[in-house]
């Protein structure tokens, strides 16, 4: 055989090991997307949260968005600089870079996965972190003020998150879609069907999200004040806050684990586009 025809041959054959771990780690991404959608319905409400009813104020939602909607601002305007010195970034982007010529080099789903395994051991971390945080706010009976701690955790998981699979943050289209992400997770049936196809044509590119970042700060500040109304309401009682407290990482997991679906899809999405 000529020589030419030889390495074409060869070419050929990396090619098609390189599109078979792809179109594998894709199917298994949709299988973890479609079993996410299956369990967001909504859920019923607890005894005690009935119970309570009663005794929440009507304008702590409210109240809870204005805190919610303020906290987004601080920190996308001021905070992420310091969210950032809890954890390394450079080394982050050096991993990546490491993660990303491993996989072009090893050509191994092994090494295509990863970039998943760097998200995971963020996130773990980050999920103690938030536990730790929402319970001592908890016994302390500080609700509202566990706000700001609350996000800030939140997004610092997304963050390295985003890092792991080579994403930056700080682009006003890049926080538009954090947000987008977190109010999704937040949403159950068709409401999170509709949100996670949105983001799901975003990421295949050619669109912009027709939404300024205050506006969607504020849908995404409803969101959580409607999810977390309860929840928040008996963190700010000393003690008994306890039980709303370590609802901090119960939504940190869920939303952390919708964000990694979506950071994995764009990571693979820009892949199969240029393989």
């Amino acid at each position: 055989m000529h020589p030419y025809w030889e390495s074409d041959k060869i070419v050929g054959e990396v090619y098609k090991v390189q599109k078979n771990h792809l179109e594998k780690e894709w199917s298994g991404l949709l299988a973890a997307e479609r079993r996410f959608l299956e369990r967001s319905t909504p859920v019923r409400a607890a005894d005690w949260q009935e119970k309570i009813a009663k005794f929440v104020p009507q304008k702590l939602e409210t109240t809870l968005n204005t805190a919610f909607f303020k906290a987004f601002e601080l920190i996308f305007d001021k905070g992420t600089p310091v969210i950032e010195k809890t954890y390394q970034k450079q080394k982050k982007e050096q991993n990546y870079k490491i993660n990303e010529y491993a996989a072009d080099v090893r050509n191994t789903r092994w090494s295509l996965r990863a970039f998943g395994r760097e998200a995971r051991a963020s996130k773990g971390l980050n999920m103690a972190l938030s536990t730790i945080e929402g319970v001592g706010m908890g016994v302390l009976g500080m609700g509202i003020p566990d706000i700001p701690v609350f996000l800030g955790v939140l997004l610092k998981s997304i963050y390295e998150i985003a890092l792991s699979y080579g994403f930056s943050y700080d682009t006003e289209e890049e926080r538009i879609f954090i947000l987008k992400l977190i109010e999704a997770a937040l949403s159950h049936e068709e409401e999170l069907a509709g949100r996670n196809t949105e983001l799901n044509l975003w990421i295949q590119g050619g669109r912009t999200f027709d939404i300024s970042r205050s506006d969607q700060e504020r849908r995404t500040s409803d969101a959580l004040s409607r999810e977390l109304l309860y929840l928040k309401f008996v963190q700010g009682v000393p003690v008994l806050g306890v039980v709303g407290g370590v609802s901090d990482m119960v939504y940190q997991k869920k939303i952390s684990d919708y964000a990694a679906l979506k950071y994995k899809r764009r990571f693979l999405e820009k892949k199969r586009q240029n393989i």
